[in-house]
């Protein structure tokens, strides 16, 4: 314990301020007023569905995490393939993860109705109620994460502090508890996608379009399980999965900094440490951000966007000042070149999020070229919304693969030799590049919770009849939330394409520590040439070099298709869950409008814990296929095609997945702005026929941007924590 030097104790200290602060918002929002008994009555019936559905999933999921921790137990005390805390780490990563989402959604459950009071009074206070409930989840998040890294951390030094390769064995035992928050968020962004998706298109489609009523309208029994739905969806499922991204990037650093400072055993522990604290001050800088964000009656759309933007951007350019004060104080080497490749990972998030509010805002073109196309019916506003969606994709690949290569370069001192030195501290450069694009996550989180928030709100107001002047300011709140939270999921989406860049080199150090274990154990290894392969001292090279990792290697370029097969088959999994969902739905809607009378009258109530009932039931059923398959494939793989095949697996898994999910987030994305922008009276309003045209490209686009495309970043990551975690496995059957 007397190595770890004091700037450590920052990392505790920080996490306790965020959760402290999470508290202090939480409190002052539960202070505001709910409204009127009608609001108050809808909030409780949206809260209670909620909380039952969200026992209901974890019911299921902690039965997964009980058969996985047995079978890590087994790896680890009987084959001994496994270090034998990775059980424990792996279900204190799924615990954090499930309390993050469960966290931000309680607030959120209570923070709509609060948010549509708050509506009444004004524009600002609106914001202001919904965004600081929002930042509940997004201080929630990054005060768990930290505070699960710092004790795993001051737990593993205690054990391991006496070993040679101490820091190296603590931080790829630390990525498995990566793996507990990659599964439960999965489970969470799946679940919770499939039950808001059912809910929602089976509301439009039957309620909007067939029946003629507005959107939220009490009539409507699937109304209510529609709000459940972005509660369970789009915060608990959004909270686990940026849980994971945060942790994941800071832990595959600290990985990547152990391996890279090996020969160096005081800069090892600062490069081990430095993205800790980078994430530490990026909670303070957050919180200032916080308190930035307001704005003024009337505000336009462009007006709102800038008050979020303001906070957001200047926390990230006093995190980009703060980094070189940080890597220089800890007197790391290179800290000027490390303080540029956070940089580039900071301008990096800043410019997929503006590339991603311009292609989903109908304050720009391309959605409203989107809404004009509805004048020629639902075929062409599809169309030009999966051409729009694809074209997004090319400013996103193009910022990360130029930060990737900057972040790169700037570590290693601009060496392009490929030696085992520049290669090592070029990976810690990328792994610290996402680090420092989530290092504001406190305040980008809590603009991608506002969303849903605001969501609720319109639905609360419309619900409860406050009249047309509120329900346009919950409309304004509500649009704003539809592109924060498509640049909040392409945040998302960019760290998950660094960070599974860092964790492939974190599967190497997994793969070499398996490979010296078995080593010293008198297992022999013998390479192409039929040489002994000694592990001992063997670099990352090496490793490639007696794996055969090339591109004439069929194993790997097998693995490669495999890895991209997986993206699209995940989404199709996902995509059909949802509609089979929605058939349900539907049918059930179409049910009661026919035979409850007088509802369509307002004369009598809708039978609405039915639609809670079939969302809940098919989300359960239908997540557990599509969730085990990004842990059954890995070790499939492994097991089959080695080494080579599972970074090939990984590889085309992270080139198909990024691409798609962007591609399916902002295509979502647009299709639900051009919608609203026709709700605003722009050709024709609400109820023409354009307007029911844009609905249908609506409900496509509601299981693309809010079910499979947010859910490919964690898939990517999940096969890669699986990869590492099973590394023992696949050795042992060299």
């Amino acid at each position: 314990m007397n190595n770890i030097p004091l700037v450590f104790w920052l990392i505790p200290v920080a996490s306790i301020v965020a959760l402290g602060m999470a508290w202090y918002f939480f409190r002052t929002m539960m202070k505001e007023e709910e409204g009127t008994d009608r609001m108050k009555e809808i909030a409780a019936h949206v809260r209670k569905g909620a909380m039952a559905y969200l026992k209901q999933q974890y019911k299921v999921v902690g039965i997964v995490f009980i058969v996985l921790a047995i079978i890590f137990s087994f790896m680890a005390y009987v084959l001994e393939v496994q270090n034998p805390w990775v059980p424990f780490a792996f279900l204190t990563g799924g615990l954090f993860s499930g309390l993050s989402g469960f966290f931000g959604m309680k607030t959120a459950t209570y923070a709509s109705a609060r948010t549509a009071n708050g509506a009444r009074t004004g524009l600002d206070k609106g914001l202001k109620t919904a965004f600081r409930s929002g930042a509940v989840m997004g201080l929630v998040v990054v005060g768990l994460g930290l505070l699960d890294i710092a004790i795993w951390f001051l737990i593993l030094n205690a054990v391991y502090a006496d070993e040679k390769t101490a820091l190296i064995t603590i931080t790829t035992t630390m990525l498995t508890f990566g793996m507990g928050a990659s599964t439960q968020a999965l489970f969470a962004r799946v679940g919770g996608g499939i039950y808001t998706k059912a809910a929602d298109v089976g509301a439009d489609l039957v309620g909007k379009v067939e029946a003629n009523i507005p959107e939220d309208d009490p009539r409507n029994p699937a109304t209510i399980a529609d709000n459940v739905g972005d509660n369970v969806g789009d915060v608990a499922g959004m909270g686990a999965d940026l849980y994971e991204s945060y942790c994941g990037s800071i832990l595959s650093t600290a990985a990547l900094g152990a391996t890279a400072f090996a020969m160096n055993g005081d800069m090892q522990l600062k490069a081990v440490i430095a993205p800790m604290i980078i994430a530490a001050i990026g909670i303070f800088l957050s919180l200032i951000g916080i308190f930035l964000v307001r704005t003024k009656e009337g505000a336009s759309m462009k007006d709102l966007l800038h008050s979020l933007g303001l906070g957001t951007n200047v926390s990230a350019v006093l995190i980009a000042i703060a980094t070189f004060f940080i890597l220089y104080l800890l007197g790391i080497e290179n800290w000027l070149g490390l303080s540029f490749s956070v940089i580039s990972g900071l301008a990096a998030g800043v410019i997929i999020g503006q590339a991603t509010e311009y292609y989903t805002s109908q304050s720009y073109k391309p959605t409203q070229k989107i809404a004009e196309a509805s004048q020629t019916g639902p075929a062409t506003v599809i169309i030009k919304g999966i051409g729009t969606g694809m074209i997004s994709t090319m400013v996103p690949v193009v910022t990360i693969s130029v930060a990737i290569m900057l972040s790169y370069l700037c570590a290693n001192g601009f060496d392009m030799s490929l030696s085992a030195k520049s290669l090592s501290t070029g990976l810690y450069g990328i792994g610290i590049a996402a680090v420092g694009m989530l290092s504001t996550l406190g305040i980008t989180l809590a603009t991608d919770a506002y969303g849903p928030i605001a969501d609720n709100a319109g639905g609360n107001a419309e619900m409860s009849g406050l009249g047309e002047a509120v329900r346009e300011r919950t409309d304004a709140l509500d649009a704003l939330g539809n592109t924060t939270a498509a640049t909040g999921k392409g945040f998302a989406i960019g760290s998950a394409a660094l960070t599974a860049l860092a964790l492939l080199a974190s599967y190497i150090e997994e793969i070499k520590i398996a490979m010296v274990r078995a080593f010293e154990g008198g297992k022999q290894y013998v390479d192409a040439a039929g040489n002994i392969f000694d592990p001992t001292n063997a670099s990352t090279i090496d490793f490639i070099d007696f794996f055969q990792v090339n591109l004439i290697n069929p194993r790997v370029l097998v693995g490669a298709f495999l890895g991209a097969m997986a993206a699209f088959l995940f989404c199709g999994l996902t995509m059909g869950a949802v509609g089979r969902a929605a058939e349900s739905m539907v049918q059930e809607v179409r049910r009661q409008f026919r035979e409850i009378k007088g509802i369509l009258e307002g004369k009598a109530t809708p039978d609405y814990g039915r639609c809670v009932e079939i969302s809940t039931r098919s989300a359960q059923r239908e997540m557990i296929i599509p969730s085990l398959l990004a842990i059954v494939i890995p070790i499939v793989v492994g097991l089959v095609l080695g080494v080579a095949g599972v970074l090939g697996l990984l590889t085309g898994g992270l080139a198909a997945g990024f691409t798609l999910a962007v591609f399916m987030s902002n295509s979502g994305g647009a299709w639900d702005n051009a919608k609203k922008m026709i709700e605003e009276g722009h050709f024709g309003g609400k109820g023409s026929e354009n307007h029911k045209s844009t609905i249908v490209g609506d409900t496509v686009g509601d299981p693309f941007k809010d079910t499979s495309g947010p859910s490919l970043n964690i898939l990517i990551k999940l096969m890669s924590m699986v990869s590492i975690v099973m590394a023992g496995l696949t050795i042992a059957f060299l």
